[in-house]
């Protein structure tokens, strides 16, 4: 098993369709009302796009932090603190359930007040309210979009890169969307950023080699989450990662020729975070 590289990483993954979004959101851009801006709350750091700003500019905007039912709450609350501080109003929910969809419906109408009350006192029909969602990919966007739609117009993935289209979407509620695939910038040079996202299935697992996302969850685990790691893997700490992955093997059985079968183990380790089957956890600290 090769050991885990400790020198920053420098990650391309920037497809076409990445590229035509960012132009088409800019062309787009005087139609738009409202900024959706999608993060994981797992990693409420590194999944946040580093340039939104250059492309959403002064449009009022609203952070929804995702998966709000598998992160670790008092961790990521910290970060829900210090973007607010910066002046953004975050709201953490879990796109599931339907009480925390009406809350983003709520303070969608709040940032539209005042310009819904210029038009009333001009004589003028309420607008609809045209609002972009952005995000880097798998962080929920079409799964939000799908609940406030009402029904299924966005296909739903566990992989990066389903949506391909940039399109506008109806709701019930007064407000238009406008979908659009999940944007990366073009570098990724912080390791640790780009480990986060590969944990979390945001970049493809062909970008970092699976040994090394898995080992850096487990030493995550072991670091901040030692009860998850022996709940789930039967190990109290990874200092000798070999052994650690010895006892993982034989544990769940993945031995080859007497051998344990190491690209099994990192393969299972990111499925449970894939899947879901390891909740609780906040990377980003």
């Amino acid at each position: 098993m090769e050991n885990n590289r400790q020198n920053s990483t420098n990650i391309n993954w920037y497809p076409g369709h990445m590229a035509k979004t960012r132009r088409l959101i800019s062309e787009k851009y005087s139609l738009i009302d409202v900024v959706y801006e999608l993060v994981d709350a797992r990693i409420p750091y590194s999944s946040k796009i580093k340039d939104i700003y250059d492309l959403i500019r002064n449009k009022p905007k609203l952070m929804i932090m995702t998966k709000k039912d598998l992160c670790d709450v008092k961790a990521t609350q910290k970060w829900i603190q210090y973007y607010e501080n910066l002046g953004t109003k975050v709201l953490l929910v879990d796109l599931n359930n339907d009480n925390d969809y009406k809350k983003i419906m709520e303070e969608t109408y709040k940032l539209m007040n005042e310009t819904q009350l210029k038009r009333e006192n001009k004589g003028m029909k309420e607008k609809e309210i045209h609002a972009l969602v952005v995000g880097i990919p798998n962080v929920g966007k079409s799964t939000l979009i799908n609940k406030m739609a009402n029904r299924k117009v966005a296909d739903v993935g566990n992989n990066p890169g389903v949506t391909k289209q940039v399109k506008w979407l109806k709701t019930p509620y007064n407000i238009s969307l406008l979908d659009t695939p999940g944007i990366l910038w073009p570098k990724i040079s912080e390791e640790k950023v780009g480990l986060n996202l590969a944990a979390m299935t945001s970049i493809k697992q062909e970008i970092l080699p699976i040994d090394e996302v898995a080992v850096y969850i487990l030493k995550t685990l072991s670091e901040y989450y030692p009860d998850i790691l022996k709940e789930r893997y039967k190990i109290t700490n990874v200092e000798d990662i070999e052994s650690a992955y010895e006892s993982i093997g034989k544990n769940m059985g993945a031995m080859k020729n007497g051998e344990v079968d190491y690209n099994r183990v990192s393969t299972k380790i990111l499925n449970d975070v894939k899947m879901e089957y390891i909740k609780g956890i906040t990377f980003d600290r």
